[in-house]
């Protein structure tokens, strides 16, 4: 084979076109009558003739590959009888330089005015490119003709590839004129980005300029097989603008090549380069027991500017009821980002006049804010807000709420930090936080909690050096919180009943403490405490009213403050056993570190802040304190005088590694024990408390722990299951009673697990205010696209698919809970269940999940829901069943994945029936 480089730099001048890509064809064209040297002074004529080669084929065996007629190639060759203009032609002159090659041949033919560039052909020009199998160029018509060529077999290959800029086509054959900017293209391909990709075929297309482009029978499709495309939508007279628009008339959808009634008079493809554009969300269609029928999750998304977007939603059901949602999205690189969401519904169940009617509404207010860490190391502000009606998550009809009406508990928490930096350095932080339980539906809320606290100072330490001694290490701090708590229901959040039952109070806290050591090895501590307490209200209480039958309690508002101080010591140390083995053996060795402690603490009593009163009729006598009530508790009354007594154990061990290349031993922990009780010296009974034990037991690596605790109690108890003064073992029992105990565990497993990866699950229902795994089930809303990544942002690598055999990829979490009581010889197991979710992939396009628990106590089976999808190329398809219990439903979605067609979807659900809930 033999290749023929041409590189032509040439004098430019500029040409009087719209588009500079057209100087490329008026480059070929010109080229073999105007080449002219810059380097030589003299003109000479540029005679190219192209060598005989073996292979060499005829030009008239070519041009019927590019779609080009008999007819076509005979009108191209020049046969004006009108002689030439005897006024010379205006040269022309080129703007850039151009590169066109050929991998056989290249050949001018002057008698025809023509250049042909045959097999791997490629011509560039400024910011053109154009590669085929053969490409002439016809510069007395100002015509390019591109095309494939055919192989041994008989083939055609080498299809045309034509990119000007970020465009690109790639059709069979291309003609295209100089002056006229206008083209004709057969069988094109053009991809077009549009968070996915978008590609638009055509029989034949018409580029009118630059931008414009008119196509018959075409064809759009996001499918990946580009020669067989699953589905498409066809639309038999389009107008196309590139990486803007398509605008069609009658189009309607082919599934396999074959016809569906989904068709639409005209219709209109954004294809804008942007990653998000404004545009109408289509509602879901449906039907719910109670409800009727229903437009679900219609509205419009407002694509605001790079750092903030919404979306504003809302259903209507022909039963009256309706609501809306607002969901907002910000961010700005390096400072902040966030989301915000307010949902609202209005709840209609059953008809007017009928006992069953019910009408309320329900609201949920979701926020997350996050600031960069760089944005200002000395300042933060965060917030993690799930606030609402208690009901809100059981009576939603809504998909992405499947999850999460088993979420008993709502909280939220608005702050904002700064630190003074400098010595001694402030910090303060300033909190507002909500904590609701949906079942009782109470809210206790703090708005707000101030905190503020100096860092630790040493009045007596060197200004360099270590500090040594009892005397150098005394420290002191102060830190203050102040606090304005509510505690109210559903009913009255936020009206001004609950304002009236607000308390507020402040706390002042001084600590001062020292440490030192006592014989090398022992650890000694010495501290003291003040605080003083700030009230706003307090309360005054009189005698027993005989008229009223009860006591008079009266609220003072007006500033009052008590003062409290303890004083406390420490002492402890820590000890080492260790037992070797054989370097054979697969245990090495085993190290037991255990850390006694034993500390004092005194209280005094604080009888001053006490006064009395007449309880009742009979003219018993009690004791009370105006501060009861308080935000920070009342003064204590009984002065306390203890020791406690506490014991850390942690038992490890040194293995053999499995890595045969490790040098040292790995490490693991075997078992994490800690012991601790105390005793009040100037108790009146019972002076010891029960003992209590806490422990931690990892398997696995550490990837599962096992925790447990329990107490136990070395008092008896009398026949009415009172605690008395009198030890366990001297009523004819043990040394103490088993009062209580607890176990929990949880475990994350897949089958990456033995490959050495981490576990990943793509289940997260915190979107919605839920958990982040799914043992509650998954709560994707299959039919909102904007939910979704599109394929190129899953896959980075497309990888080749394979048939997993045994191999399947799955992955399973479990939790389990159980909790024994025996405080008053119930001896019973209070709480002992097991929740699990796991997930199988029984094929690369197959998916199965379940997510259930098993209450071993009441022996049933706790919510159940299970999963199937399906990966169908281009497609997605979901089904998620509930087959028992009270909220019994079933879910099935089929949608294209592309977010810009993602309301061409087919979806139909049971929603459970909500009358069951109430």
């Amino acid at each position: 084979m033999h290749q023929a480089i041409f590189y032509t730099k040439i004098g430019f001048k500029a040409l009087q076109a719209n588009n500079p890509y057209i100087l490329l064809m008026l480059i070929l064209l010109l080229c073999p009558l105007f080449l002219q040297s810059q380097e030589l002074p003299v003109r000479q004529p540029l005679n190219i003739e192209a060598e005989q080669d073996s292979t060499r084929i005829p030009v008239a065996e070519i041009l019927p590959d590019l779609g080009i007629q008999d007819s076509v190639v005979q009108d191209s060759i020049p046969r004006d009888s009108i002689g030439k203009d005897s006024v010379p032609e205006k040269k022309n002159f080129l703007e850039d330089q151009i590169k066109y090659k050929a991998k056989d041949y290249q050949k001018t033919i002057r008698s025809e005015n023509k250049i042909y560039l045959y097999n791997e052909a490629e011509v560039y020009y400024q910011d053109t490119e154009l590669k085929a199998g053969v490409i002439v160029i016809d510069y007395e018509k100002k015509e390019v003709y591109a095309g494939r060529i055919r192989d041994s077999t008989g083939t055609l290959t080498q299809a045309p590839y034509f990119k000007q800029g970020s465009n690109v086509v790639e059709p069979d054959s291309i003609r295209y004129n100089f002056d006229t900017q206008r083209a004709l293209i057969w069988n094109s391909r053009s991809e077009q980005t549009v968070g996915g990709e978008m590609n638009v075929f055509a029989e034949i297309t018409k580029k009118e300029n630059d931008s414009v482009y008119f196509l018959h029978e075409g064809k759009l499709t996001t499918s990946k097989n580009l020669d067989d495309p699953e589905y498409y939508i066809r639309v038999r007279k389009a107008k196309f603008v590139p990486k803007k628009k398509v605008i069609a008339g009658f189009s309607n959808m082919y599934i396999a090549d074959v016809p569906t009634p989904i068709a639409v008079p005209f219709a209109y493809f954004p294809m804008s380069e942007k990653s998000s554009e404004s545009g109408l969300i289509f509602p879901t269609f449906g039907e719910v027991n109670g409800r009727g029928y229903f437009l679900q999750n219609g509205g419009y998304y407002f694509a605001i500017n790079d750092y903030v977007d919404l979306a504003v939603l809302g259903d209507y059901y022909t039963n009256g009821s309706y609501g809306f949602r607002t969901e907002s999205n910000y961010a700005v690189r390096y400072r902040f980002r966030g989301n915000f969401n307010f949902r609202f519904e209005n709840l209609v169940q059953g008809q007017k006049g009928f006992p069953d009617y019910s009408r309320g509404t329900t609201y949920n207010i979701q926020w997350s804010h996050s600031q960069d860490a760089k944005a200002s190391p000395n300042s933060r502000f965060s917030a993690s807000v799930n606030l609402g009606s208690s009901r809100y998550y059981k009576d939603s009809y809504n998909q992405i709420n499947t999850g999460n009406f088993m979420q008993n508990t709502l909280t939220s928490s608005v702050s904002y930090s700064k630190t003074f930096p400098g010595y001694p350095a402030v910090n303060m932080s300033l909190t507002a936080s909500h904590s609701q339980n949906t079942n009782t539906e109470t809210i206790s809320m703090t708005l707000p909690t101030l905190q503020a606290s100096v860092e630790r100072i040493y009045p007596f330490a060197p200004k360099s050096g270590i500090k040594k001694g009892i005397f150098q290490n005394i420290n002191f701090q102060y830190s203050l919180r102040a606090e304005n708590s509510f505690q109210t229901t559903d009913s009255l959040f936020f009206k001004k009943e609950m304002f009236e039952d607000a308390k507020t109070g402040f706390r002042h806290s001084i600590p001062i403490s020292t440490n030192f050591k006592i014989m090398k090895y022992l650890s000694a501590s010495l501290n003291v405490n003040y605080d003083e307490t700030w009230q706003l209200k307090t309360i005054r209480r009189h005698d027993y009213d005989p008229e009223l039958e009860t006591v008079p309690t009266d609220t003072i508002n007006g500033f009052d403050r008590f003062a409290q101080y303890s004083f406390g010591a420490s002492l402890g140390t820590t000890l080492y056993g260790t037992v070797m083995f054989d370097e054979e053996n697969k245990i090495q060795a085993v190290r037991h570190v255990m850390r006694p402690s034993v500390s004092y603490g005194y209280t005094p009593g604080f009888d001053q802040y006490y006064e009395e009163y007449i309880a009742n009729e009979e003219g018993e006598v009690r004791e009370y304190t105006r501060f009861e009530g308080g935000l920070y508790g009342a003064p204590g009354r009984s002065m306390s005088n203890s020791v406690s007594f506490s014991l850390q154990n942690n038992f490890e061990a040194k293995v053999r590694d499995k890595d045969t290349t490790a040098t040292e031993p790995k490490k693991i922990t075997l078992l994490n024990l800690n012991l601790n009780t105390s005793y009040n010296a100037v108790a009146d009974s019972l002076p010891w408390q029960p003992l209590r034990f806490t422990g931690n037991i990892p398997f696995f690596d550490g990837k599962m722990t096992v925790n447990f605790g329990g107490t136990l109690d070395p008092y008896a108890l009398d026949n009415a299951g009172r605690k008395i003064d009198k030890w366990n073992i001297d009523n004819g029992g043990s040394l103490f009673r088993f009062t209580n105990a607890n176990v929990t565990t949880s475990y994350t497993i897949s089958s990456k697990t033995f490959e050495g990866s981490s576990v990943d699950r793509d289940n997260d229902n915190t979107a919605s205010g839920g958990r982040e795994d799914d043992l509650f089930g998954s709560s994707m809303d299959y039919s909102d696209g904007r939910m979704f990544p599109d394929d190129d942002e899953e896959e980075e690598e497309e990888e080749e698919t394979k048939y997993y055999g045994a191999a399947l990829p799955w992955d399973l979490r479990l939790a389990y809970s159980m909790t024994y009581s025996n405080a008053a010889r119930q001896n019973e197991i209070s709480n002992n269940s097991l929740m699990f979710s796991g997930n199988v992939e029984l094929t690369p396009k197959w998916r199965v999940g379940v997510s259930s628990g098993y209450d071993f106590k009441n022996r049933g089976f706790s919510f159940t829901q299970l999963r199937f999808e399906r990966d169908l190329e281009s497609w997605r398809m979901n089904f998620s069943w509930t087959p028992f219990g009270n909220r019994t439903s079933w879910y099935f979605f089929i949608g294209i994945k592309s977010s810009m067609l993602s309301d061409i979807k087919w979806e139909k659900r049971r929603e459970p029936d909500r009358a069951l809930n109430r």
